[in-house]
């Protein structure tokens, strides 16, 4: 089992005995953490749903991310992924919820924002912790962290803890 598959078990043995759920909101990962979650067998029973809003257009129609937010803080920032996880999780109804919005390459980057930076937050009850993190790699790679760390955070909320402490 790969680590990205051992993540996502340990998310679910954490989250069935407080019979929570969570759902997931993605755009630089294309619905990579919401598969992720769904290899497990069993995860009806704690994954909602999962919105994978490439564009601005989506991330404001699907999770009520104000349209205002793009022009002056960019796709690429922490109050759009806050704004994300928070309206996958009023979406949904699940307990808690992950977002990701990033730069995953090979272009794309700018000097404030170059490529591998990305942007997660969780959702956890009223709370919402957002960070920024820069990866290395090609595509594939920066991809791959991103649901690494979007999973690692995600067992952090589920324990009660800061996922921007692990």
């Amino acid at each position: 089992m790969d680590s990205i598959t051992e993540l996502a078990r340990q998310l679910g043995e954490r989250l069935l005995p407080l019979h929570a759920q969570v759902s997931t909101a993605e755009s630089c990962t294309g619905g990579g953490i919401a598969e992720a979650i769904t290899r497990v067998p069993g995860s009806s029973a704690w994954f909602e749903a999962g919105y994978i809003t490439y564009s601005n257009k989506q991330k404001a129609a699907q999770l009520g991310v104000p349209m205002a937010l793009f022009e002056q803080v960019g796709a690429v920032s922490r109050e759009v992924v806050e704004a994300m996880a928070a309206g996958a999780q009023a979406s949904s109804g699940a307990r808690f919820a992950v977002a990701v919005s990033g730069v995953a390459g090979p272009d794309g980057g700018s000097a404030e924002k170059p490529v591998g930076t990305v942007w997660l937050a969780w959702a956890a009850g009223s709370h919402v912790f957002a960070t920024r993190r820069q990866f290395a790699g090609s595509r594939d790679e920066v991809r791959r962290q991103t649901v690494k760390a979007a999973l690692e955070g995600l067992l952090h909320v589920a324990a009660g803890e800061s996922p921007l402490e692990g």
